[in-house]
């Protein structure tokens, strides 16, 4: 037991920023799951804080619960789903751009999504609270499919389709069923899908979002002060102008020997000249 402890804690060290999202998916999901079979007391204080709420004040009074929403699921089923998709979009995504920009854009999805269904609340009859990595992984899914339109991908009893397809099939589904009992959870879908064309869009105008990471890690960073040099200023011009006139002979006196060497060799020097280079290369 203890060495599978340890293999997980090797594979979340070590992997990506894919895997690291998706043990972060595992760990949110199952906890929930033990508390609600376990200790389902627990689990009606808890869950709140983690879920999104339809209720306006709800979120204002718990804003974290717009990224935390989407690491808690419905069910089993509900999280194998999208953990599979999540490691599909990821690798297709790892092919153009960096690990950071796709947390960057997973969370924006996540936001949008979970924005999009507030403001559904406030207009339809949708469910009382969001949950599940949907938004957040169609960002990245559609923000690629924006990039490059005409990747191809290899799907299972399908064969090659480009991701345009892909996507635009999702799109239209979701559109479709915002008719059903679940319209808050495919506003949510529509809500990460319009964030990855965003990010998409900023980045190919030369904005790119995930820099807020690195201004967010600069404010942590201890700053470094500048090191105080002392100046010393020769105030006898006429000592400046002997030194500046012994430099010169100097130099002069390697670029003669220099020259020595290059026409006739190192061994053609003197012992003298020897010395003098040597004490002027230190």
């Amino acid at each position: 037991m203890n060495k599978v402890f340890k293999d997980l804690v090797s594979n979340y060290k070590n992997g990506g920023v894919v895997q690291k999202l998706i043990f972060w998916n595992i760990g949110v999901s199952v906890l929930m799951f033990v508390l609600e079979f376990l200790f389902s007391s627990l689990y009606s204080i808890v869950f709140p804080w983690f879920v999104l709420s339809g209720n306006l004040s709800s979120t204002v009074l718990k804003p974290w619960t717009l990224l935390t929403y989407a690491f808690v699921h419905a069910g089993v089923i509900h999280l194998i789903f999208n953990l599979i998709v999540l490691f599909f979009v990821g690798q297709l995504f790892n092919t153009y751009f960096t690990s950071k920009q796709f947390l960057t854009v997973y969370l924006l999805g996540a936001v949008f999504g979970g924005l999009f269904f507030i403001i559904g609340t406030q207009f339809l009859n949708t469910s009382s609270v969001l949950v599940g990595a949907s938004a957040a992984v169609m960002a990245p899914l559609i923000g690629l499919a924006v990039f490059s339109p005409r990747m191809n991908v290899r799907l299972a009893l399908i064969g090659n389709v480009q991701l345009w397809h892909i996507a635009l099939f999702i799109i239209v589904l979701d559109v479709i069923q915002l008719s059903t009992s679940n319209v808050g959870g495919h506003l949510a879908h529509l809500g990460g899908a319009i964030s990855g064309v965003l990010y998409i869009k900023l980045l190919q105008s030369g904005l790119d979002l995930s820099i807020i990471f690195d201004r967010i890690a600069n404010l942590f960073k201890p700053k470094k002060g500048t090191n105080f040099k002392k100046v010393y200023v020769n105030k006898d011009p006429k000592k400046n102008k002997q030194s500046f006139t012994q430099e010169g002979s100097k130099q002069e006196k390697i670029d003669s020997i220099l020259d020595k060497i290059s026409k006739s060799g190192y061994e053609s020097l003197t012992k003298e000249e020897k010395d003098f280079l040597f004490r002027a290369g230190k």
